[in-house]
């Protein structure tokens, strides 16, 4: 064992010695959408893998997977996937390379992304973005926690609306929006060089329609403020192509 993984293991045994360390992390993944997805999990910081980087999850279906305390990282929807018995292939949407992710997906693609807490005394961080693009509609529910816990994500279908210049087209279909970064690949919409601050760099015509139809996502880099949200001690329901009546 690496002396860095041994470090942490004993901060983790320390910590459950004196009583703070948090408990595990439940999330719920459930597939609303009329079609078959298949989520990509990615890990941050050598962070377990979650359901084994990915999976295919029929429509009407869920699966839960457990994370340890202080696991950061992602959630998407990949769609339009044909992958063999080896589990290569590809995907219209969200694309990894492989059934099982070991990278993130290609955007557009919409994310839900997590840094579950060490300790009780340390909160959770989530939000659901939309700054890599959107592909399908997706939320964040906390349950069984204490704090703000607020809702977060994206009802709103932005195939159905994306400009001509964002759309991703497959089969005749828009199956995917670009960010403007992505489209342009401009300092303004990127918000890098002379733009790479919360000053240089407010909303676009683009961020602010991203923001208007999913209020509770984050619309571009610096939309921190209403799109960030907190909780402790919570677990978290995923819900892909979520409805107002499933709120």
């Amino acid at each position: 064992m690496a002396i860095t993984s041994k470090l942490s293991v004993l901060r983790l045994l320390l910590l459950f010695l004196l009583g703070n360390v948090a408990s595990a992390t439940v999330f719920t993944l459930q597939n609303r959408c009329r079609y078959t997805v298949w989520p990509g999990t990615l890990s941050g910081n050598g962070a377990a893998i979650l359901g084994e980087g990915g999976f295919s999850l029929a429509p009407g279906s869920s699966i839960q997977l457990t994370a340890p305390p202080g696991w950061s990282g992602r959630f998407w929807a990949r769609t339009g996937c044909n992958f063999d018995g080896s589990g290569n292939g590809k995907c219209a949407t969200g694309d990894c390379g492989n059934l099982k992710c070991i990278g993130g997906g290609i955007p557009p693609v919409t994310l839900a992304e997590f840094t579950i807490a060490t300790t009780t005394k340390d909160k959770d961080f989530y939000d659901v973005s939309l700054v890599d693009g959107y592909n399908v509609g997706m939320s964040v529910k906390a349950t069984g926690g204490t704090g703000d816990c607020q809702y977060a994500g994206c009802v709103a279908d932005l195939n159905g609306n994306c400009p001509a210049e964002l759309q991703i087209m497959n089969s005749g279909s828009v199956v995917a929006c670009k960010s403007a970064c992505a489209a342009f690949n401009s300092t303004e919409f990127c918000c890098t060089g002379d733009h790479s601050t919360p000053q240089t760099c407010p909303p676009t015509q683009y961020s602010k329609m991203f923001k208007k139809a999913c209020p509770t996502a984050y619309s571009y880099a610096y939309d921190d403020a209403s799109s960030t949200c907190t909780c402790f001690g919570s677990d978290y329901h995923i819900t892909f192509c979520p409805t107002e009546l499933s709120l």
